[in-house]
């Protein structure tokens, strides 16, 4: 049985028939100058991004890195952004936490008491004791970073196994059923490599769009064998499209982009 974040998922990807998840990275710089005029351009924009993306989305996933670095007023903007999407379309909070029990946990009370995201990305490198207290909030979803679409994943990632190792500890501390890995698109090969090992847990996929992965060569290999179990995520495809006119109606049009590429890719798997 599905706890309650990846139940919500799965009934959005239903409802929406979707498996894009947004990402909602606000660049101050780059918040088209219309919203700049508002009193909060960073919820304004999000608010409009949000309106005209959520048929088309079974996630929001903010990135708390990019409210962090607009001072109070970027958190209050996060606060009110997440506030806003609808209760139906879950929230997975990009915050990529790692630190010490005591620390870990006024990281998860944060996240899950005071913004009430559904699910958080967290990174594996303390160690169990380090993710304990996101595990023991059994209804969310824990996303642990496994293997990330950044180019530095050659450092000690792979060349290691620690991909390898990830994988195997998040199935042992997966005793609750709320854990998720985080498998970048850019290296599907590996991905195949992680799905064997953990057949039956969720991924979160970025690197689809700016980071130039291949979606059918992920669809390959992220699906559970029900074909379901996976998201995939883009940010600046749909939130910086390229073009020119209407920006809302560019959005728009990439966030369905987006969705239909991922019908395509699964029909191209069948």
């Amino acid at each position: 049985m599905k706890n309650l974040f990846f139940y919500k998922l799965e009934e959005a990807v239903r409802t929406n028939n979707s498996r894009l998840c947004i990402g909602l990275d606000p660049r101050v710089d780059d918040i088209p100058a219309p919203f700049c005029n508002e009193d909060d351009p960073i919820f304004a924009f999000n608010k409009a991004i949000i309106d005209a993306t959520s048929p088309f989305a079974c996630a929001f996933k903010p990135n708390f890195a990019f409210y962090e670095a607009a001072g109070i007023e970027g958190i209050t903007s996060l606060k009110k952004t997440i506030d806003y999407i609808s209760p139906e379309i879950p929230i997975i909070a990009d915050a990529k936490r790692s630190d010490i029990g005591s620390t870990a946990e006024a990281y998860a009370q944060s996240i899950f008491d005071y913004f009430h995201c559904d699910a958080v990305t967290v990174s594996p490198y303390l160690g169990e004791d380090s993710l304990a207290p996101y595990l023991n909030f059994k209804d969310k979803g824990i996303f642990v970073l496994c293997l990330t679409s950044n180019p530095g994943s050659m450092d000690f990632q792979i060349p290691n196994d620690l991909h390898i190792q990830v994988a195997q500890k998040v199935m042992r501390w997966n005793t609750a059923g709320n854990c998720g890995l985080v498998v970048g698109a850019t290296k599907p090969e590996y991905l195949k490599i992680v799905r064997d090992i953990a057949p039956d847990i969720p991924f979160l996929i970025p690197g689809i769009g700016a980071q130039g992965g291949d979606l059918e060569k992920v669809l390959e290999f992220a699906p559970q064998g029900d074909g379901t179990g996976y998201i995939i995520n883009v940010s600046r495809g749909i939130t910086q499209p390229s073009g020119e006119g209407d920006f809302i109606t560019r959005v728009t049009e990439a966030a369905a982009r987006y969705h239909k590429l991922i019908h395509i890719a699964k029909e191209n798997m069948a």
